[in-house]
């Protein structure tokens, strides 16, 4: 299947088809978090893309990062499980003390810690952020900690976590961006020390988790940046999530059309290839359009991430088009498929499942229309 991807990635991305083809669907359908396909990923050195080179990392662009992203779920994984690795790192990287770099980055690019982890979601606040009620109170030479998190991934997979707490009361500051405080949190300190994890069931798959912090002392040191700027820290690595989740969700466009054109013209009925009906046809060809689309978008967050140029409309527009782009894809490749779309050993049901979320996180649909709105616009605050 030929498509119009403005990059010329080549060696790129054989070098990760290559990796994704030693785990075969099979692999992919277990319950279980995908250990050896992660510790694959980082051996290889592909999840420290965008660490500079001088922190044992490849120092390379957003734009490369979000290849082997999108070439993670176009092979048939799901990089929903390891790209925290991707970007978290990057709150550390902008903001943190050079002690602070020299003694994490080094790790995290080799594979020794894993940085998966962000907790910013509150149940009551969702993406309310700035009236998240994690509190963090300072005492001497540490932090205390107390609050509740939510949707907090692949902790149990990760040594280290970046938290988001308030450091100054709400009623305190003039903004209610202001006031909130970024800490680096180790997860084998903490757990069972001040910190409650509990797994929650879901329907991606993915492992995601309810988190208490009941009195958990963080010492001083673990503070990343300025106290009280963190939820500015937090911002400027939001784009890079952005673009790197819709780079995933354009590969699974690509999936999903491919496997619904490679179904449509194996499958017969009523003597002639399910794809010769323009009804089962033209769905296909529409959504494949749409990643196409949705791909010239992502690779322009891309180019204007690494030049050092505004990305905050291209990456969440980018963002929007290729979950939506995905999401029509898989509809499209489960009708093709009919009763076999719902069959495990298809793999359409499971992909299906996964592509679903980005409609949903890291930010939701409408909350990207209302962005659009009042920062591209011009229009009134809706919220």
């Amino acid at each position: 299947m030929q498509t119009s991807a403005p990059d010329s990635h080549n060696d790129l991305r054989d070098a990760m088809r290559a990796l994704c083809a030693q785990f075969p669907p099979d692999y992919h359908r277990r319950e279980t978090y995908p250990e050896e396909f992660v510790d694959a990923l980082t051996r290889e050195g592909w999840l420290a893309a965008m660490i500079p080179e001088e922190y044992g990392g490849s120092g390379l662009g957003l734009t490369e990062a979000s290849i082997i992203m999108e070439e993670v779920n176009r092979c048939g994984g799901n990089a929903g499980h390891c790209h925290g690795q991707m970007y978290n790192m990057g709150t550390l990287l902008r903001h943190g003390s050079e002690k602070q770099k020299q003694k994490y980055l080094p790790g995290i690019a080799s594979g020794a810690l894993r940085l998966q982890s962000m907790a910013v979601t509150e149940p009551t606040t969702g993406t309310d952020t700035t009236k998240l009620k994690t509190t963090a109170v300072k005492k001497g030479d540490r932090y205390e900690i107390n609050g509740q998190k939510v949707w907090i991934s692949r902790i149990q997979h990760s040594d280290l976590m970046i938290l988001l707490a308030r450091t100054t009361p709400l009623s305190e500051v003039k903004k209610k961006s202001q006031g909130l405080s970024i800490f680096m949190v180790d997860l084998k300190e903490a757990i069972g020390n001040g910190m409650e994890v509990r797994p929650i069931a879901n329907m991606p798959g993915h492992e995601t988790n309810e988190v208490f912090f009941d009195n958990l002392e963080i010492p001083a040191e673990n503070l990343i940046g300025t106290e009280g700027r963190g939820f500015y820290h937090i911002l400027d690595g939001l784009n890079a999530e952005r673009t790197l989740i819709a780079a995933e969700c354009i590969g699974d466009g690509y999936w999903f059309t491919e496997k619904a054109r490679a179904y449509a013209g194996d499958r017969v009925v009523f003597d002639r290839p399910i794809g010769q009906n323009q009804g089962v046809q033209f769905p296909i060809a529409k959504a494949f359009v749409n990643v196409e689309a949705a791909n010239l978008m992502r690779f322009e967050a891309c180019r204007r991430f690494d030049a050092g140029q505004d990305c905050g409309a291209q990456a969440n527009m980018a963002k929007l088009l290729a979950s939506e782009a995905s999401w029509e894809a898989a509809n499209a490749c489960i009708q093709t498929h009919g009763g076999f779309g719902f069959a495990r050993e298809y793999d359409v049901e499971r992909k299906f499942r996964e592509a679903r979320l980005y409609q949903v996180a890291p930010i939701s649909t409408n909350l990207i229309l209302s962005y659009v709105g009042e920062h591209i616009l011009d229009m009134p605050r809706s919220f």
